[in-house]
């Protein structure tokens, strides 16, 4: 035993000055020096990558792409702000009085390539009844400027603006807004009292201009050529029938107006609106005491409907521009925008399970959902071209056909989604 452990002995001394030798025949080639330093700082950087590499499961949300305009430049930005007001805070975005922000502060920044524009507000003025105001304002219709300076109009009241002839006398630049208030005035309809707002002269004036079709037995007081005045208490009477009245609303309307220099899914309000009243007076028609039927005889709008104007959003820079490209119609964009939006978070490179999106593709291959539609398994999507793995037009084009030729349309593929949660 002894013999065969200084056998073992000699042979590891023979080998470690074989080792010696080599290690020095090693360190006198020029490239020696050079080969050792990148081993070491590859090996440090393998260690360093173990150790603090980011957490690519983590739910974090990821810096988004904001474009903003303002004060005539356009800025670029990448951020974390969950909303718009907090990104301008955060860059420190000053805004003045009378500015306009579209879309709103409170509106959340969950997009890339998300746009903000501000207005800058500028000197406005303000005329009613003769008196004049001043006032800074950005918004974009008299009516918005008005309620913005803080009057309290009426839905009857006429707000116009005209040309600033001198703005340096006037202080005004652009336009001029001018407040034609409306007259209220106590009307007693067949019995039923309502208030209305007028801008009739007299009460011929006011019957014509709210539609009011006098027959023979009806009764006007004061006389039609009565100049109206605030609060003038106006009877119409109607003997020898039964007549009643019912209230009731009017429907807000709503223009939408298409705005390219807001991102995609973002809207914002131009004018707010406010819904209207009517009063619509029936003759009852009575058999033994009861009332058999109603016919209606006159419909008077006692408030008037304000139009809320909305701006959405239809700019489709980014990934969601290769709607266009894939010959998606755009009356789909919305729908298409919620299926990927859920299926993939517009990640072209995401396969099912990942919680984040990879720069490069990690799986493609998955038997499972891969791209923007997660397609499965993913390379079915080859049909639509060679590029399928990492090129969102591609998918795109791939997912249209998939969504019309299983669905019918992207409409039902939307319907179909809401409702079981895949397609």
């Amino acid at each position: 035993m002894r013999k065969r452990f200084n056998l073992y002995k000699r042979r590891f001394k023979r080998a470690q000055k074989r080792h010696i030798k080599t290690a020095k025949n090693a360190s006198r080639h020029p490239f020696a020096v050079p080969v050792f330093v990148f081993a070491g700082l590859l090996i440090i950087s393998i260690l360093g990558y173990l150790i603090f590499k980011p957490d690519q499961t983590s739910n974090q949300p990821g810096p988004k792409l904001v474009i903003i305009n303002h004060d005539h430049i356009e800025q670029i930005v990448p951020s974390i702000e969950p909303t718009v007001g907090m990104l301008l805070n955060k860059l420190d975005i000053k805004l003045n009085p009378g500015d306009v922000v579209e879309p709103n502060l409170s509106t959340p920044i969950n997009q890339y390539d998300f746009r903000i524009n501000i207005y800058r507000a500028v000197p406005v003025e303000i005329t009613e009844n003769g008196h004049n105001s001043f006032t800074f304002s950005a918004s974009a219709t008299p009516r918005a400027i008005a309620e913005q300076a803080g009057y309290k109009l009426n839905p009857a009241d006429v707000v116009t603006t005209i040309p600033t002839s001198n703005f340096i006398s006037q202080g005004a630049i652009g336009e001029q807004v001018v407040i034609n208030p409306a007259t209220p005035v106590d009307l007693n309809l067949y019995g039923s009292p309502v208030v209305v707002y007028t801008h009739a002269a007299t009460v011929a004036d006011l019957i014509k201009l709210e539609n009011i079709h006098l027959t023979k037995n009806d009764q006007v007081m004061p006389s039609l050529e009565t100049p109206v005045t605030p609060n003038l208490e106006v009877f119409l009477i109607r003997n020898g029938e039964k007549l009643a009245s019912v209230t009731q609303n009017i429907a807000m309307p709503v223009d939408t107006v298409y705005d390219n220099s807001l991102a995609y899914g973002t809207s914002a309000v131009q004018q707010n609106g406010s819904t209207g009243q009517e009063v619509i007076t029936y003759q009852e028609n009575t058999q033994n005491g009861i009332v058999v039927s109603k016919t209606p005889i006159q419909t008077i709008v006692t408030i008037p409907a304000v139009t809320e104007i909305i701006l959405v959003g239809i700019n489709l820079s980014g990934i969601k521009g290769d709607m266009a490209y894939a010959g998606i119609a755009p009356s789909d964009y919305p729908y298409v925008d919620y299926i990927i939006s859920h299926e993939s978070g517009w990640c072209p490179t995401k396969a099912q399970g990942e919680t984040y999106c990879p720069g490069v593709p990690d799986n493609p291959m998955t038997p499972y959902g891969y791209g923007l539609c997660q397609a499965t398994p993913g390379y079915k999507m080859a049909s639509a071209g060679s590029d399928w793995e990492t090129d969102p037009i591609t998918q795109l084009r791939w997912c249209n056909g998939y969504a019309v030729s299983k669905y019918g349309s992207w409409y039902d593929a939307y319907q179909h989604w809401t409702t079981y949660s895949w397609w």
